[in-house]
C-alpha cells in the first residue's frame, strides 16, 4: 500500500482503462460473433470478459471509474472494497482492477484499523471528530482532486448525506458514487422528503408541516425555502407548541441527523425544552421538526436501486423494528411481517418517489406500518447505501456497492448482470428491461437476520466505550457471514462508531436463519477493553416475542427499561473465577516487583511473596469475602465462611486460565475496571462491583465533556442529570449517584478518559449511602453425581 500525496498515478496494465482499450481494438474483430452471447476473449495475465458484456460496457460507460476514493472508515470502508473487488474478479479476472485511495486518521493508524490493510493507498487526514476528516467536504473534495481519483464512494454515516458534497465533486469533475445533490437533498432531507412524500399523496404522520405540498408538473419538483421553512420548528417554545397541537407522545427530530443521533422522544411538555436541546447538541446547524410518535409499529423499508435513464426498481424490504436508542440492533430481510398486497404498494410508492426526483445509485425508503390494520406511513428516505444492505444482497443475489459503481460510470440497470438475473434475463443480454410490467416479478430467496456487533454494554443502557482487542474469532459456515473493521491487536479510539462488527444468517426460513445466527453468536469470540452486545443479541434471539415474530419498534426499549439482562454465569462459580484471577494477578504481580527489585539490588521484605490474598467481589448488594492462596504451581485453595474449594489451575498465553472446578472446566479471563471486576466465564460475563465512593463524579467511558447541567458549587438530586458528554458520536446523561453540592474539576470542552474525575459531590448525608451486606453462605458441596444423573434422565426419555 503506498502513501499518496499530490503525484499523479498511472493505471497499472491489467487495469479497467487498459482492458477498455483492449476492447476498443477487439470490437471490430468480433463484431461479426455477437450472435454467440457466451463466446470470450482471452487477455493478458488471464483476464477474460464476455464479449456482449464488453460491447455493453463499451457503448453505455460515461466513464471509468478505475482509482476510487472511499470517504469512510471502519465497516463501511471494508464492506465496500470486499463487494468491489469480487466484482472486479467476477468481471476481469482481477480482484485489483478497481484501485482504492482511503483517509486515515492518526487514531485509525493507532487502532489498527482493518480498512488500512485493504487499501491500495492512503491519505493521512487530521485526526479528532469526523468534522476533521471524514464529514468535511472540502477536504473530502481536495483529497480527490490530489489523488486524481474518478470517483468517490461515502457509504453512511459521515458526510453521505451532504449535497454538498456531489455538488463539489461534480464541479471538479469527479464522480460521486451516488444521488445528484438535488435529489439527495430534496429525498435525503426528512422535512424536505416528508413534503415530497405529501405531494406524491403518500401517507405520513401528523408532524410540524403536515399537509405541506411542493410544486410539481410530471418532470419537475420545487420546494420553495419559504415551504420548507414552514416545516421546521427553530425554538424550544416554537417545538412545545407543535407539539400541543399533533400530541404528545412526540419525536423531535434533526433533518439532518442519522444512525441514532438528533432524534428524541418526548413524552409530556415538561422534558420538551431539554430532549430539544439535546437534539440541537448532536446534530449542530440542523433544521428539526416534530413528528407524532407511532406506537405499536415496525419499522419497514424498501431498498431501491436507480439508474441515471429514469429507471428505478425496489429490490424486496426489509424489516428493522429491533431497536435501541433509535439505532437499529437486529434486522431482517424480507419484510415478512407486512401483507404482501400492502408492501407491494410501499414498494410502488418508493419507486415513485425516486423517479419523482430523478434520484440515482441506492436508497431506502423506510416507513411505519401497523401489522393489526396494515396502514403505513412515510417515514423518510435515506439517500445512501444502509448498514444493514447485505441483507437485501443475499435474498437478491444484487452485489450493491458493485451496482452503485455500476450506475457511477453510466450502466443502466438492465445491463447490470445481477439485475437481469434477478429478473430472469441472460446476464449477458442486450435487451431492456420493463421493470414495471417484467416478464417473471422477481421474489426474495430465503430468509435473512443480520446483529450488528458494537461496543456498547447491554448491562448499562448500552452505554459505548472504546479501547483495544485482544482476540477476535468468528467462524464462518455456509449459510453465516460476518464482517469486522478491527482484528486481533486491533481497537476501537473514541471517535469511532460503535459498531464494529456485522453477522448475517440466511434460512430457507425465517426460523432457520434464527437458529444459525444464534449458534454463530455463541461461537463468536470477541475479548477486548470493552463490553459488546453479543450475549444481550442471544438472549433476544431466543425470546419467545422474537420467535414468534410480535415485536415492534418499543419492543428492545422496554426490555432494556425492565433491565431484562443476557443469560450470566451461576453467581457462585462467578466468585470462584473471579477470586482466583484477582488473586493470581495481584500475587503475580508482586513477584515481579520483587524480581525487578533484586535485579536492581534491592531487598524488599517477605511479605511482598505472599502466596495469600484477600478477595471482596460486590454483587447485587452481597460482599463475597473470600481468602485465594496459591497451594502449588497450578492449584489454588479458596476458603469463605468456613467452607472450602480447591482446584486445579492452568495459565494460557493469552492472558487467560483453564480452571478445573468440580469436575468441570472453564477458560475464564479478568478484565481490572475503574469501578469494577469483569469476569468472562466461556461465552458468558459477570460483573463484581468495587467499593464505589459516590462523592466522586468520574466519566464512565472515554470521550469529551460537552455540557454542565447545574452551576460550579450547585445542588443535585439523587438520580438528577448533572453533565452531559459525547461518547463515540453519541450524546449521553450522566445521573448523580446521590443528592449533593457539586464541585467542577473539568470544564466543557475537556476530553475525557475512562474513570477520569469530572467534579466531585459533597453528599447531603454521607450515612445515607448504602452499603454492600457481607455474604454468609457457603461454597456449594460438589455434586459428581450431577452430570450423570441429567444423562440417564435424557437417555431414559428417549428410550420410552
Amino acid at each position: 500500500m503506498n502513501m499518496i500525496g499530490g503525484s499523479q498515478t498511472h493505471p497499472q496494465e491489467c487495469s479497467i482503462a487498459y482492458l477498455w482499450w483492449k476492447i476498443d481494438c477487439t470490437v471490430g474483430a468480433v463484431a461479426g460473433q455477437l450472435a454467440s452471447a457466451w463466446q470470450r476473449v482471452r487477455f493478458p495475465y488471464g483476464a477474460t470478459l464476455c464479449v456482449i458484456h464488453k460491447l455493453l460496457f463499451r457503448v453505455w460507460v460515461s466513464c471509468i471509474c478505475e482509482l476510487v476514493l472511499i470517504a469512510n472508515n471502519g465497516i463501511g470502508a471494508v464492506k465496500c472494497m470486499r463487494s468491489v473487488r469480487r466484482w472486479s474478479y467476477e468481471m476481469f479476472k482481477n480482484e485489483r482492477a478497481v484501485r482504492f485511495v482511503v483517509m486515515v486518521t492518526p487514531e485509525d493508524l493507532k487502532a489498527n484499523a482493518e480498512y488500512i490493510k485493504m487499501a491500495d493507498h492512503y491519505v493521512p487526514v487530521p485526526g479528532g471528530s469526523n468534522n476533521n476528516n471524514y464529514a468535511n467536504v472540502e477536504l473530502i473534495v481536495d483529497i480527490a482532486i490530489r489523488t486524481q481519483v474518478q470517483a468517490v464512494w461515502a457509504g453512511w454515516g459521515h458526510a453521505s448525506e451532504n449535497p454538498k458534497l456531489p455538488e463539489l465533486l461534480h464541479r471538479a469533475g469527479v464522480v460521486f458514487i451516488g444521488p445528484p445533490e438535488k435529489a439527495m437533498w430534496a429525498l435525503g432531507d426528512k422535512i424536505a422528503s416528508s413534503i415530497v412524500a405529501q405531494t406524491a399523496e403518500i401517507p405520513t404522520l401528523p408532524w410540524s408541516g403536515s399537509e405541506l405540498k411542493a410544486e410539481y408538473n410530471s418532470k419537475k419538483i420545487k420546494i420553495s425555502s419559504e415551504l420548507f421553512a414552514r416545516g421546521c420548528v427553530t425554538t424550544p417554545e416554537e417545538g412545545l407548541q407543535a407539539a400541543q397541537k399533533i400530541g404528545f407522545p412526540v419525536m423531535i427530530k434533526a433533518s439532518e441527523g442519522g444512525g441514532g443521533k438528533g432524534i428524541r422522544k418526548v413524552e409530556n411538555p415538561d422534558d420538551f425544552n431539554s430532549a430539544f436541546r439535546q437534539v440541537q447538541a448532536e446534530v449542530p446547524g440542523s433544521p428539526i421538526f416534530v413528528m407524532k410518535l407511532a406506537k405499536s409499529a415496525r419499522h419497514l423499508e424498501v431498498q431501491l436501486l436507480a439508474d441515471q435513464y429514469g429507471n428505478a426498481i425496489s429490490l424486496f424490504g426489509r424489516d428493522c423494528s429491533i431497536q435501541r436508542r433509535h439505532q437499529k440492533i437486529i434486522e431482517e430481510a424480507p419484510a415478512a411481517i407486512a401483507k404482501p398486497d400492502v408492501f407491494i404498494e410501499m414498494e410502488k410508492a418508493a419507486v415513485r418517489l425516486a423517479k419523482m426526483v430523478g434520484y440515482v445509485s441506492a436508497g431506502t425508503v423506510e416507513y411505519l406500518y401497523e401489522p393489526a390494520t396494515g396502514a403505513y406511513y412515510f417515514l423518510e428516505l435515506n439517500p445512501r447505501l444502509q448498514v444493514e444492505h447485505p441483507c437485501t444482497e443475499m435474498v437478491a443475489d444484487v452485489n450493491l456497492p458493485a451496482a452503485q459503481l455500476q450506475i457511477a460510470m453510466g450502466l443502466p440497470l438492465y445491463h447490470i448482470k445481477d439485475i437481469r438475473l434477478l429478473y430472469g434475463e441472460s446476464p449477458w443480454g442486450l435487451s431492456q428491461i420493463e421493470f414495471d410490467e417484467p416478464k417473471q416479478r422477481p421474489s426474495p430467496w430465503g430468509h435473512v437476520i443480520a446483529a450488528r456487533i458494537t461496543s456498547e454494554n447491554p448491562d448499562e443502557g448500552f452505554k459505548p466505550s472504546s479501547g483495544t482487542v485482544q482476540e477476535l474469532n468468528f467462524r464462518s459456515s455456509k449459510n453465516v457471514w460476518g464482517y469486522f473493521s478491527v482484528a486481533a491487536s486491533g481497537g476501537l479510539h473514541e471517535f469511532a462508531d460503535s459498531q464494529f462488527g456485522h453477522c448475517f444468517s440466511w434460512g430457507e426460513t425465517r426460523e432457520q436463519a434464527r437458529e444459525n445466527l444464534v449458534i454463530a453468536l455463541k461461537e463468536l469470540s470477541i475479548r477486548g477493553d470493552f463490553r459488546t452486545t453479543v450475549e444481550y443479541l442471544i438472549t433476544l434471539l431466543e425470546t419467545g416475542a422474537f420467535q414468534n415474530n410480535d415485536i415492534d419498534t418499543a419492543w428492545l426499549d422496554a426490555l432494556i427499561a425492565e433491565r431484562m439482562q443476557s443469560e450470566k454465569p451461576d453467581i457462585m462459580l462467578g466468585v470462584i473465577c473471579g477470586s482466583i484471577l484477582i488473586a493470581d494477578a495481584y500475587i503475580t504481580a508482586n513477584f515481579q516487583e520483587f524480581k525487578s527489585a533484586l535485579e536492581k539490588g534491592q531487598i524488599q521484605g517477605s511479605s511482598a511473596l505472599s502466596n495469600c490474598v484477600e478477595v471482596e467481589l460486590i454483587h447485587s448488594g452481597s460482599k463475597y469475602k473470600v481468602s485465594a492462596t496459591k497451594s502449588g504451581p497450578t492449584s489454588y485453595f479458596l476458603a469463605m465462611n468456613g467452607s472450602f474449594k480447591e482446584m486445579e489451575v492452568h495459565k494460557l498465553t493469552d492472558g487467560g486460565m483453564l480452571l478445573s472446578i468440580d469436575g468441570a472446566s472453564f477458560t475464564t479471563y479478568l478484565r481490572d475496571e475503574v469501578d469494577k471486576y469483569r469476569i468472562v466465564i466461556g461465552n458468558q460475563t459477570v460483573v463484581f462491583d468495587k467499593e464505589k465512593d459516590p462523592s466522586k463524579l468520574r466519566a464512565p467511558s472515554a470521550g469529551k465533556l460537552i455540557n454542565t447541567l447545574v452551576e460550579d458549587g450547585g445542588h443535585v438530586d439523587k438520580g438528577q442529570p448533572y453533565a452531559e458528554i459525547e461518547v463515540m458520536k453519541m450524546v449521553m446523561t450522566l445521573a448523580a449517584p446521590e443528592s449533593g453540592k457539586v464541585t467542577w474539576i473539568l470544564r466543557p470542552g475537556a476530553v475525557l478518559d475512562m474513570g477520569a474525575m469530572i467534579g466531585t459531590l459533597e453528599l447531603d448525608d454521607p450515612s445515607l449511602v448504602t452499603t454492600a451486606t457481607p455474604y454468609k453462605g457457603q461454597f456449594p458441596i460438589e455434586d459428581n453425581n450431577q452430570l450423570s444423573e441429567k444423562l440417564n434422565h435424557a437417555h431414559n426419555k428417549y428410550k420410552a
